[in-house]
């Protein structure tokens, strides 16, 4: 797919969801968030994001494994958004990050992070915080191998 670059990537406004778990909840908040926002008006201004808080993917794998991920998930608004019940508007901040793209399964993503990690041990770069994932497509649209997931690591 895309090679990977360095951008800047802007601070933005979102309305999320932070629960602990199995990553499979990354769906599962996503869709009372979308339908929160839709239900009232408040346009998404932007792809809904995952923000990933374990540092490793060692440390992801157990965590998903033993259900004590930590799954935050948001969607881009406008400010003075009003969250609902167990959401919050608050600033996702952004900052000078590696990017990627991977094409294909959310499952099947490992090998692009492997790209990732060792381009930044190249480079020697340093993860400076929690990675994420921005989703271009939904995988109810298209099939599992046109999914583009973009993978943010903020670098040092």
């Amino acid at each position: 797919m895309e090679d990977i670059t360095i951008v800047d990537v802007p601070d933005r406004t979102v309305l999320g969801i932070r629960r602990t778990g199995h990553y499979r909840l990354i769906a599962e908040l996503l869709c009372p968030l979308a339908e929160y926002a839709m239900g009232r008006g408040i346009p998404i201004t932007g792809p809904p994001v995952f923000v990933m808080h374990e540092n490793s993917p060692e440390e992801a794998m157990q965590a998903d494994a033993a259900g004590t991920a930590d799954v935050e998930v948001a969607f881009p608004v406008p400010e003075g958004t009003e969250p609902g019940p167990g959401m919050r508007v608050y600033t996702l901040p952004g900052g000078r990050m590696a990017r990627t793209v991977h094409k294909g399964p959310y499952e099947a993503c490992e090998p692009t992070y492997l790209r990732l990690f060792a381009w930044l041990q190249e480079r020697g770069l340093r993860i400076t915080g929690p990675m994420r994932e921005e989703y271009l497509n939904d995988p109810r649209e298209v099939p599992p191998e046109e999914i583009l997931t973009v993978i943010y690591a903020p670098v040092g």
